[in-house]
């Protein structure tokens, strides 16, 4: 997750007197607690901030009614190529070319495609308490640190080496008896009950810290990254079938708050409920939009229910955050011809053309400070991202969120093409769409699982300092005359 406030530096850990990452709380060595460590005076975790009502230039982007209605009598709305002017979160029509911001580093957004982006849809309204008029809302600082620390989470203090590095031997080592687990590092050595290479003496990586997943119709790969502790994402992908038949692809991308307590239990249990509301009303026929809404609010309910643990259980970790369980989410269904997004955080949708010729779009817009400060007008892009709050999130799923306002959209893209759902692990190192689409293999739409791999690597070649996750759906458009009007691979 994005962060402002910061740890002082330290120059070595006073338990190991390794170098600690800037931000952490915990040592990544030793699993030293810093926290100790004087915050600055105007370090503030978690701040109201007062926002007046949006100028009438940052007013949303009104979206055609369309003739379909979804399962709740509410038109869906469905738009075509060039109906509205798609807008990026900073306010730009996304016909202007992508130029450099000079002052701030950041790219405009990308030209205007096949799929248009316009104002979040909202189906059904606000979920949480307070209105959407309200001149208050709430920023969410992630510290890119483990809350818990190494014990608290049961993970092992050791990080474990990259995965991509090439395999090393401290010493030789007699080969593990068979069905033995072996060393990640070594590749020789038994590991041992703790968890640790009896060759190398490499602590093991978890399950979670590297997660691949491959249907016919989606390929989605998760990484710890190369400086957390433990893997605070979490997905989900699935296919069903509509009543009529057709096909729908389903894949939901999670991202656990840092800065909150149990961040790796909040985005499995959003993923989850998420996945589950999905597979469960699209076979019933709910529109793909109403389903996506309604699933966004499942997940939050199993994030909120974390937080009833009771009083007292984790006592014996007098430094543990006691903020609720926290995650943002962000998801996508390919079904019926149409591309769905839904979103509550900083986790994106791209959209890249199979012909790389053609622009490329970013379909959700982030639930950010520095989002928010350009869409009320009180700064330009420029000034908003250059601030040191500028990834501050302003919207998560969790108990102590403001309120919950599930953003929706709907597109019907007119050409194939490839949608990318991320975290801000991936984005951070790809933030513009086309930096976005020259990341992306050339074959993604025939190797998505490959292509979610190389994508992950180029976050772990870029620093990896945050949890990577990435999930690809190729999406592919019949001529017309042919039949249906979209076809998924």
């Amino acid at each position: 997750m994005s962060q402002s406030h910061q740890q002082p530096a330290l120059s070595k850990c006073p338990g190991c007197e390794e170098p600690p990452v800037a931000g952490d709380l915990f040592c990544g060595a030793c699993g030293y607690d810093l926290s100790a460590v004087p915050a600055r005076p105007d370090d503030r975790p978690t701040m109201a901030i007062t926002v007046p009502p949006a100028s009438p230039a940052a007013e949303a982007v009104r979206w055609p009614t369309a003739e379909e209605t979804d399962s709740s009598d509410v038109p869906a709305p469905v738009v075509r190529p060039a109906d509205v002017p798609g807008t990026d979160s900073g306010g730009r029509p996304l016909t202007e070319p992508d130029t450099p911001d000079a002052e701030s580093g950041r790219g405009a957004a990308s030209p205007s495609g096949p799929v248009q982006t316009g104002g979040p849809v909202r189906t059904g309204g606000p979920v949480r308490t307070g209105g959407p008029d309200s001149a208050a809302a709430r920023v969410r600082h992630d510290d890119r640190a483990d809350p818990g620390g190494a014990e608290a989470s049961g993970d092992f203090a050791l990080a474990a080496p990259d995965p991509r590095a090439p395999e090393h031997a401290a010493a030789p080592a007699v080969a593990p008896a068979p069905g033995a687990k072996v060393c990640v590092a070594c590749r020789s050595g038994r590991v041992d009950a703790d968890g640790y290479c009896e060759n190398c003496g490499h602590a093991q990586p978890r399950e979670r810290d590297h997660m691949e997943q491959e249907l016919d119709a989606v390929a989605a790969v998760s990484d710890r990254g190369l400086r957390h502790h433990r893997n605070e994402d979490s997905f989900a992908v699935s296919s069903t079938a509509l009543p009529d038949g057709s096909p729908a692809v389903v894949a939901i991308v999670c991202d656990g708050v840092s800065s909150a307590s149990r961040p790796d239990e909040a985005s499995a249990a959003a993923a989850s409920a998420a996945n589950e509301a999905l597979l469960e009303s699209l076979p019933r026929g709910t529109h793909p939009q109403q389903a996506m809404h309604e699933a966004i609010v499942a997940a939050s309910e199993a994030v909120n229910a974390l937080a009833q643990e009771p009083a007292g259980a984790r006592e014996h970790d007098a430094h543990r955050h006691q903020n609720a369980p926290a995650c943002t989410l962000v998801g996508a269904i390919m079904a019926s011809g149409l591309l769905i997004v839904g979103w509550v955080g900083d986790s994106r949708v791209y959209w890249v053309p199979e012909d790389r010729t053609q622009p490329t779009a970013r379909l959700t817009e982030d639930d950010s400070w520095a989002a928010q400060m350009v869409a009320a007008g009180l700064m330009n892009e420029a000034e908003a991202y250059a601030d040191e709050r500028a990834h501050a999130i302003t919207g998560w799923l969790g108990a102590d969120a403001y309120e919950l306002e599930p953003h929706t959209a709907a597109f019907k893209p007119d050409r194939p093409g490839l949608v990318v759902v991320c975290t801000d692990g991936l984005w951070n190192y790809a933030e513009s769409a086309e930096e976005m689409a020259a990341a992306v293999p050339a074959d993604a739409q025939e190797q998505p699982l490959h292509a979610a791999r190389a994508l992950v690597g180029h976050a772990l070649d870029g620093g990896g300092h945050d949890n990577v996750t990435v999930a690809l759906l190729p999406f592919a458009v019949r001529p017309q005359g042919a039949g249906s009007a979209c076809d998924t691979v």
